[in-house]
């Protein structure tokens, strides 16, 4: 047997809601004056972007393929390179806590520069709060508190990524929301979306993480070929002073033995110079190494191209506060309407 359909029938339940419209006229205007009184002393804040553009890396696989899997949002280019972290990849480096950490050290200031201090303490000492809400927070805090034991708290920017305090783990993790990083898989833009209660700090922030996520990149793009440089150029300089060494021992023999023709001063000669130009020979050698080992460097450094650069908003990015107050009276409308519906619509609560 086919189940019943249960159908609303809005005969019903519109007299109903008609016959009990004094309560909604009770109850908007509470969650109106709730709603205000919550949403209007929330601090407002900013938001500031920066879109770039990496340049590709390791072989391209070809355009046919390549632009098929565009369209399903997937860019085999940039996922045919050697490299284990390629853009797709750079959303996850935000949530790793000693790259959040790294960030602390950023120096920032206000826009009426009243402030000037780093990340940190803008965090910990600076971060303006809802004044209805904060008291409530302290109750909460100083409950928790009660049965926690106490933790150690580091200093101004002191925070060891690898063993943090309770506060210091939930001010990082907290910047995970302030701070945003994500990817288009089709055109491989990274963009990165940076949230302050301040104009200025927030435009100041994506600048600064924008160019330390590029540094990052490229430091770990030129680790392998900066560690062959330095390798090289190590057994060049080693090489250098041998033969140096060699130079002047041949100069010195041959300066003392002037004029002389015997046939053991000229073997022992010969083998001084032989000697000195061995070690001429390899420490040439070395230097070819070495100035290879700089074009390989130029090489792995990728280039960005920033697509959009940081710029200081004019306009605060939230809280909506009139939406809010209006999402707010028509939800409550909404569950309202249900609770008094209930039986009608077969509801249980």
């Amino acid at each position: 047997m086919e189940k019943e359909r249960k159908t609303i029938d809005l005969k019903v339940i519109f007299p109903i809601l008609w016959s009990r419209r004094k309560l909604f006229f009770k109850v908007i205007p509470v969650v109106f004056i709730l709603s205000v009184l919550y949403i209007f002393p929330q601090p407002r804040y900013y938001r500031a972007e920066v879109s770039l553009a990496p340049e590709a890396s390791g072989t391209e696989i070809g355009g046919g393929l390549a632009s098929i899997a565009s369209s399903f949002g997937f860019n085999l280019g940039s996922m045919a390179g050697s490299d284990a972290i390629y853009p797709m990849l750079y959303p996850e480096l935000f949530e790793s806590p000693e790259f959040l950490v790294s960030l602390l050290g950023i120096q920032i200031r206000t826009l009426d520069g009243e402030i000037e201090c780093d990340y940190y303490t803008y965090l910990k000492k600076y971060q303006e709060k809802n004044p209805y809400t904060k008291p409530l927070k302290s109750v909460s805090r100083w409950i928790k508190n009660l049965f926690t034991p106490k933790k150690q708290e580091g200093g101004d920017g002191a925070i060891n990524a690898f063993h943090m305090s309770e506060d210091d783990y939930g001010l990082v993790m907290g910047m995970q929301d302030k701070i945003v990083c994500t990817n288009d898989k089709r055109t491989d833009v990274t963009t990165i979306k940076v949230e302050a209660q301040d104009a200025l700090v927030c435009a100041l922030l994506a600048d600064s993480i924008s160019s330390r996520l590029q540094n990052y990149i490229i430091k770990y793009r030129t680790s392998k070929a900066r560690l062959d440089l330095e390798y090289y150029q190590q057994l060049s300089d080693s090489a250098l002073a041998e033969y140096v060494t060699a130079a002047a021992l041949y100069s010195n023999y041959c300066d003392a033995n002037k004029n002389m023709t015997k046939q053991s001063i000229l073997t022992r000669k010969d083998q001084l110079q032989t000697d000195m130009e061995l070690k001429s020979a390899t420490y040439q050698a070395y230097q070819a190494q070495v100035q290879a080992m700089k074009s390989k460097v130029q090489e792995k450094t990728p280039a960005f191209t920033v697509l959009k650069s940081s710029t200081v908003p004019v306009k605060p990015a939230g809280p909506k506060r009139v939406l809010f107050v209006l999402a707010m009276c028509f939800l409550s409308c909404v569950v309202l309407s249900l609770w008094l519906c209930r039986k009608e619509l077969h509801l249980t609560f």
